[in-house]
């Protein structure tokens, strides 16, 4: 066996691997073995069909099967010895390969072409310069914050009188001439909240009322004949709501108010767990830096994108292998189209260059240990956490969740990449020159705005 490399030009490679007769003649014969003891042929019991008939029928198929597997596992072992540096996959050669025939041929070559990866050498200076927006904490971002926490942690109160955003409950009856209609439609357990009724006049008819209060208004009037919100109210089907415009009693037994927990150590307490915050102030201050966290993202997201940009002005214009690559994409994807693959393969050579400048600066400038892994697990869990309200998690819930994620290989690699993107993110920070700007969040998305139309 044997597998050599010819260089065609700087960009591309063809590999020959030769196969003997000698190399997958073992291999067969023990194959063949193994299919001999599936088959079923009448006279023979099962398994005892003499090897030659087996030969004869399958010894194409086994020879087929054995060689293209030394191919493959040959191919792919000498690029990964030889380091070769590969663009997509190997393809089969279309000018040096010659055709095979598995019924007469006892030694076998195969060429395959390979698109060879440039090698991209770019310097970064202080001379390069990129803004790094910020996104600001204002206090209109804080209040909401708290807000939102308030209402996460509230509970409903009974109260003596409707307010509009009050959950009023009780029995509806439905109308007909003004006394309850004979077979008539009845919801034991109704419930609404007169905000959400679309009718001012109807809206009114609760606001002020009191339980026991017996008010009679109309269902489609009041949800200006919107089918859904009728028979969610009425628990009946949307063909059926259509039809229902009888007026109705509403028979209030409750009223239920939401109110948002108090500024107080027991929220304090819920919010960030026993006795990290003491007072107002500690809390906001808290609040502020759990929002800088979350918004941190979002900055380190556009900035990249800008790292991005730079990296490839710097690039310039990469030869790449362009004819191999494109019957490469066309090969990967049997719906794609050679027009598809044509209008692609821009943003093909554009996403690939800044792979390998990418690749090129971690290689040579980013080491990255087990604790970085570990310490970005935790980081997201945490944030999960915190989706769900809940800012307090113990270390120990942390290190068994972070454990979990690093046990799944697909979950690990993210971390992986997760943890390069930010070691990247920083080496560049510190090579290059970097204008901190604090925008709010509205600048912010104009920012982003702009670059999107820029794009276009």
């Amino acid at each position: 066996m044997d597998v050599s490399l010819k260089n065609s030009d700087a960009v591309s490679s063809i590999i020959k691997v030769k196969i003997e007769k000698d190399d997958y003649a073992a291999l067969v014969d023990k194959n063949l073995h193994k299919l001999r003891q599936k088959v079923n042929m009448p006279g023979f019991r099962k398994g005892m069909v003499p090897l030659n008939i087996v030969k004869k029928l399958y010894g194409k198929y086994a020879l087929a099967e054995e060689v293209n597997k030394l191919v493959s596992e040959n191919l792919l072992s000498y690029i990964r010895e030889q380091g070769l540096g590969i663009l997509g996959e190997p393809i089969p050669n279309e000018t040096e390969q010659k055709t095979i025939d598995f019924d007469t041929d006892e030694n076998f070559e195969f060429y395959f072409d390979v698109a060879v990866s440039s090698d991209i050498d770019i310097q970064l200076t202080k001379k390069d310069k990129l803004n790094y927006y910020q996104i600001k904490v204002d206090d209109e971002l804080i209040e909401k914050q708290v807000d939102s926490y308030r209402k996460h942690y509230g509970s409903y109160d009974s109260v003596e009188q409707v307010e509009a955003d009050d959950l009023v409950k009780g029995i509806a009856v439905e109308l007909e001439d003004g006394a309850p209609k004979p077979g008539g439609l009845i919801v034991e357990d109704a419930s609404l909240m007169p905000s959400y009724i679309k009718s001012k006049m109807e809206q009114e008819k609760f606001v002020g009322a009191q339980p026991g209060s017996i008010i009679v208004f109309n269902p489609y009037e009041a949800n200006n004949g919107a089918e859904a919100e009728i028979a969610a109210f009425l628990r009946i089907d949307k063909a059926q709501a259509t039809e229902m415009k009888n007026d109705f009693t509403f028979e209030i037994k409750e009223i239920t108010r939401y109110k948002p927990a108090e500024l107080n150590q027991e929220f304090y307490d819920r919010v960030f767990g026993p006795d990290v915050v003491m007072d107002e102030a500690t809390f906001r201050n808290e609040i502020k830096d759990y929002l800088a966290e979350q918004l941190a993202p979002e900055s380190e997201y556009k900035f990249m994108e800008d790292v991005r940009t730079l990296l490839l002005k710097k690039a310039g214009n990469v030869v790449f292998a362009e004819d191999i690559l494109k019957r490469w994409l066309l090969l990967s994807n049997e719906k794609t189209t050679k027009e598809q693959v044509d209008d692609e393969y821009p943003k093909v050579v554009e996403d690939m260059t800044y792979y390998l400048v990418k690749e090129k600066i971690v290689k040579n400038n980013i080491i990255m240990e087990w604790e970085d892994l570990e310490a970005m697990a935790k980081r997201i869990t945490q944030a999960q956490f915190a989706q769900y309200g809940i800012l307090s998690v113990p270390d120990d819930v942390l290190e068994k969740y972070a454990k979990d994620m690093l046990n799944k290989q697909e979950t690990a690699k993210k971390l992986v990449n997760r943890v390069i993107e930010e070691k990247l993110s920083a080496w560049i920070k510190s090579n290059i020159t970097v204008t901190v700007k604090e925008v709010t969040v509205e600048e912010f998305g104009k920012v982003l705005e702009e670059d999107s139309k820029a794009k276009v």
